[in-house]
């Protein structure tokens, strides 16, 4: 089970909502994947104008966690005034917290990042904060006290997979809290290899949303999360410089 928080799931998938060619695949793609936790940018949602468009009305949200995020942020203050809109509309006490420092490669501002993440803290949130793959960075802020960690594989939506396995692994294993891969994840085996790494979740939009068939890559990052996951449990083989025989040849009949 995924624990975050008070919060239990049985899926390791957080889906994105946006840009899928339709709300028809949207709804599609979401129901494949299985996944019982839906995130989407709090800036996107008309919350307060009924009349204007909800890109969530063809899902079935009861069904769902959701998790708002602060896209679009770019200090700590808009970032804790997102947040607080998003719980103020009765939306989720669980935030996603997203404070972008550069807009060419979309990486996360650290420093603004640990303000907001303390912020929202002592606003009772369930803080989840979306960060680089910054080992110490990492570590702050689960000192903070945030409820699971989310670095990047790669840019936001450039499906380059894991580009830093090693600083990723060091922040599996030095955190007590969850691990969720966010960010760059590409095709399945990216995140098969994330879950494999020791990753506690993967979340991911664009793969599934910009796939040639969302629906079929929704299950296929399902079942990709679900073997990685399983792969890491059963523990691998180590890896050897020269060939090991696969048969036993002991007692072997000679001639």
């Amino acid at each position: 089970m995924l624990k975050i928080g008070p919060y239990s799931f049985k899926s390791r998938l957080l889906l994105g909502t946006g840009k899928y060619p339709d709300f028809d695949v949207q709804k599609a793609a979401v129901e494949k994947s299985q996944t019982e936790i839906l995130t989407f940018a709090v800036r996107r949602m008309n919350i307060f104008e009924a009349s204007q468009p909800n890109f969530l009305e063809n899902l079935e949200v009861e069904k769902y966690t959701l998790l708002p995020n602060t896209a679009g942020a770019k200090t700590a203050e808009e970032a804790v005034r997102i947040a607080k809109l998003a719980r103020a509309s009765g939306l989720c006490d669980m935030i996603k917290v997203e404070v972008i420092g550069c807009q060419k490669t979309l990486l996360p501002d650290p420093v603004e990042t640990l303000k907001a993440s303390e912020e929202l803290l002592k606003e009772g949130f369930i803080v989840l904060p979306y960060t680089s793959d910054d080992v110490l960075l990492a570590k702050r802020l689960e000192e903070l006290g945030c409820h699971a960690i989310m670095p990047g594989a790669s840019p936001i939506g450039s499906g380059q997979g894991i580009l830093n396995p090693l600083n990723l692994r060091f922040i599996i294993e030095q955190s007590a809290v969850p691990v969720i891969v966010d960010a760059g994840i590409g095709t399945p085996s990216d995140a098969a290899i994330a879950m494999e790494l020791g990753a506690d979740g993967v979340l991911l939009n664009t793969a599934v949303s910009g796939a040639g068939d969302p629906v079929k890559m929704a299950k296929a990052m399902k079942l990709a999360i679900e073997a990685g996951r399983l792969g890491f449990e059963a523990g691998r083989i180590p890896k050897k410089i020269y060939a090991t025989a696969s048969s036993p040849t002991e007692g072997l009949s000679v001639g």
